[in-house]
């Protein structure tokens, strides 16, 4: 507190000092009262002239005393220039003239300038606008409850300047004008108290406006006060129906005590509670109380209102009454009923599927409780059999075969209709040359067709809304009773956006036509939901891509096509338009190895609606390329697998190709000596005995005077050969050689060959094979004896090879295929 009381006296001197100092366009003229400011008019009709006048008073003006100020102006925030000259007793004056002002409200201000600054001095306000617009739609009302007469009208033009409005009004023509009221700001009606009205008498009222430019009036008013008084309403006493079984009703009413004494006109209104419109009855005298009125429906309920106004009046009428609510009488149906039916035969009977419209209001005479299906006309003493008694509207029953002819009634609490008959005709007539439908509104179709080229009696007409999940609506159709029409209206069960099949059937005199189809809608629009893609192959340029199509509940229109889009990463979109009636689609011309997003967008004539996107990849190579290369992948696999096998199998696989030959020293036989020897004899003394040879190979000697070679060279002097020798127990006969078919026998390759002169005799050499193949086997070789192991040997030296031939007697028997060639060759 201490310290704001300290800053008080500091704020004081700060303020005095700007109050003091002279601003540039601060308003001090109020503080100083040294000038004063006149203009010519201060409201003025928009776009005219002002003039204003500034009087500086110098005497008045501090620091003006002894200098001329000089004197300027602003229209607003707008500086303006006006004249300035010498004034009466020391005074400056300026005159300044506008030539047209279109600002409805401005201020003047006259400033005056000295050291350099400029200080607002004084100030006028002018106003721009237009002469008030004239009043119009004047109307007054009487209220009985205090008789003051409240008076509404519509505001002219706004002028644009403060406005008085007034109502007034006169008794006579000549009489001068009263002020009746005076609206509330802003309000365009108000009430003339009870004073100033003369009832039963005509009045003059109007409407007056004034403002600074000018007085509008309104059209005047010439009524009497009671011709727009608003009566009370009548109360509905009671309403019944007239007896006998009549379509007139009898209804009383009373009228209200301040409206008795008046000569009243009225008017009943009515309507059932499905009918939006009312039905008038005028010209009901008020002063009566009843009223009698024909026309009503029997069974009907039925909802009335009164009102009334003074006869000789051309004013307002009473409120509505408060309703009251009656029901006709009933009385039986009348009428026949419209029935359409089906037929199938089953085990020496007929089904029959039998549908009807219910009865017109006009014609059910009441609530309806029910309908019955005979089989016969009911006649006097003769009840004809039931087969349907049904609340229904259809009925399922059979009947005998040649029963042709069924009779529906319907009945309600006052009786039974008359009987309908239905004759189950077949369906094999002709059916009609063309058919087609379009929409009259959301809820409604016409179906036009072309006429039956046989004269028709009457056509059905059958609609069913068309589903994933098909239902029968039993209402669903109608008769057209005129036989030359070639169109319907159809507006039950229709909803917008749905799909309906129509089947329109010919009536013959004899014959049901068979029915023409066609599918409509009353109205389309996009489809709610676009089909999902699948993809179904995809290759490194193209994407085979199939859907399903949209359920129809979701297609709200007829698809007229599909439009299938795709884009890459580089936003290349491209796009086709695939026909309705396919349900795949193959895109072309890709890219390989690309991402790809696709959508499908479906059509109507209602509009489009885009689907999911699916993303794809396309791939390198094509179907055929990965086979191909999948099949080399395959063989380079396998052979890589055989030559694995192959080394790691390499002795089996050697043995296959080369296989080994025993080596007849290693054998058995070559370390078998028998216990008792016989003396080795010369190949010419003792005969040789008779042996099975299985394989004798001859090398031809080599050509020239070179040594033989056999796939490798050997040296000149071979080594020593060892000299195993075979001994046989007992003779050399074929049993004893079938004894040793069992043994591995040796192969034997005898090579011949000559020395490089006639000097010495050719070396006889031997080879052994590593063969273990038996020799001998059973069934053994036919024997057969070599005689040329008998002739003399006279070239072979005893010393060189006749030793190792003694040591293999199976080589006594030898034969040498080819000995005549072998010139340097003698057998050993």
């Amino acid at each position: 507190m201490a310290r704001r009381g300290a800053r008080t006296p500091l704020l004081l001197w700060l303020s005095l000092l700007l109050l003091l100092r002279p601003s540039g366009t601060q308003q001090s003229g109020a503080e100083l009262d040294c000038a004063s400011v006149a203009v010519g008019a201060p409201v003025v009709p928009m776009g005219s002239a002002i003039t204003a006048s500034c009087t500086v008073r110098r005497e008045r003006c501090r620091g003006l005393e002894d200098g001329r100020p000089r004197i300027s102006w602003l229209l607003d925030s707008e500086p303006m220039a006006g004249k300035q000259h010498h004034g009466t007793g020391g005074t400056e004056v300026s005159e300044l003239s506008v030539p047209q002002l279109n600002r409805t409200q401005t201020k003047l201000w006259c400033c005056v300038e000295w050291n350099g600054t400029k200080q607002r001095v004084g100030v006028a306000e002018v106003r721009a606008g237009y002469p008030p617009g004239k009043p119009s739609n004047l109307s007054c009302l009487l209220d009985l409850g205090d008789y003051g007469l409240t008076c509404r009208w519509q505001q002219g033009t706004d002028g644009h300047l403060p406005t008085n409005v007034t109502l007034k009004c006169t008794i006579r023509s000549r009489a001068p004008a009263v002020t009746g009221c005076t609206p509330r700001k802003g309000h365009n009606q108000c009430t003339v108290p009870r004073r100033l009205l003369q009832l039963y008498r005509p009045m003059e009222l109007w409407v007056t406006a004034t403002n600074a430019l000018g007085t509008a009036e309104s059209e005047r008013l010439r009524i009497d006060p009671m011709d727009v008084a608003k009566l009370d309403p009548p109360t509905l006493q009671s309403i019944h129906s007239v007896p006998p079984q009549t379509d007139c009703i009898i209804l009383s009413w009373t009228m209200s005590p301040r409206n008795a004494h008046m000569e009243l006109r009225c008017e009943l209104r009515y309507r059932t509670p499905e009918d939006p419109s009312w039905a008038v009855v005028t010209g009901i005298a008020g002063h009566a109380g009843t009223v009698q009125h024909c026309g009503f429906l029997f069974g009907m309920l039925y909802h009335f209102q009164m009102r009334c106004r003074r006869d000789s009046a051309r004013g307002y009428w009473s409120e509505w009454s408060v309703g009251r609510n009656h029901t006709t009488h009933e009385k039986a149906p009348t009428g026949k009923l419209d029935a359409w039916w089906s037929t199938r035969p089953a085990a020496g009977r007929m089904e029959v599927q039998l549908r009807w419209k219910a009865p017109r209001r006009q014609e059910a005479n009441g609530r309806v409780l029910g309908y019955r299906v005979v089989l016969g006309p009911r006649r006097r003493g003769r009840e004809p059999q039931t087969v349907c008694n049904t609340t229904d509207t259809q009925c399922d029953f059979t009947v005998p075969a040649r029963m042709w002819k069924v009779y529906l009634s319907a009945y309600n609490a006052a009786g039974e209709s008359a009987e309908t008959e239905v004759i189950l005709l077949e369906r094999k007539g002709q059916p009609l040359a063309g058919l087609w439908a379009v929409p009259r509104g959301e809820r409604s179709l016409w179906v036009h067709w072309e006429a039956a080229p046989v004269p028709a009696v009457a056509y059905v007409l059958e609609w069913q809304q068309v589903s994933s999940e098909p239902g029968h609506c039993s209402t669903c159709w109608q008769l057209e009773h005129n036989g030359t029409a070639t169109a319907a209206l159809i507006q039950d069960s229709i909803e917008p956006f749905q799909r309906y099949d129509i089947s329109v059937y010919p009536l013959y005199k004899d014959a049901v036509g068979t029915p023409a189809h066609i599918a409509a809608y009353s109205k389309q629009k996009a489809p709610s939901h676009a089909p999902k893609l699948h993809l179904k192959s995809i290759g490194k340029s193209q994407a085979e891509l199939s859907w399903e199509p949209v359920a129809v509940e979701l297609q709200n229109g007829f698809i007229t096509h599909y439009t299938v889009f795709w884009a890459n990463s580089t936003t290349e979109v491209s796009n086709a338009v695939v026909n309705s009636s396919l349900s795949s689609f193959t895109i072309q011309d890709l890219k390989p190895s690309t991402l790809y997003k696709v959508h499908i967008m479906a059509s109507t004539a209602g509009g489009s609606t885009n689907g999911t996107s699916l993303t794809l990849v396309t791939t390198v190579l094509d179907d055929i390329e990965i086979q191909f290369l999948f099949l080399t992948l395959v063989l380079v696999f396998v052979l890589l697998i055989v030559l694995l096998i192959c080394f790691q199998k390499n002795g089996r696989v050697k043995q296959q190709f080369w296989p080994s030959v025993p080596d007849p020293a290693n054998s058995s036989l070559g370390t078998w000596v028998p216990a008792e020897q016989e003396p080795l004899q010369a190949p010419g003394v003792k005969e040789p005995g008779l042996v099975t040879i299985s394989t004798v190979t001859v090398l031809d000697k080599a050509a020239g005077k070179q040594a033989p070679t056999w796939g490798k060279e050997f040296p000149a002097e071979l080594p020593a050969l060892p000299q195993p020798y075979v001994r046989q127990h007992g003779p050399s006969t074929p049993q004893a050689n079938a004894g040793l078919g069992a043994e591995p026998v040796q192969y034997v390759q005898v090579v011949g060959g000559s020395s490089l002169g006639p000097q010495h005799v050719a070396p006889c050499l031997y080879l052994r094979s590593s063969s273990t193949q038996p020799l001998l086997s059973d069934p053994s070789p036919e024997p057969y004896e070599n005689l040329w192991f008998r002739r003399a040997a006279p070239s072979c030296a005893r010393g060189s090879l006749e030793e190792p031939l003694l040591d293999f007697p199976l080589l006594r028997g030898l034969r040498v295929n080819g000995a005549e060639e072998l010139h340097d060759f003698q057998p050993c």
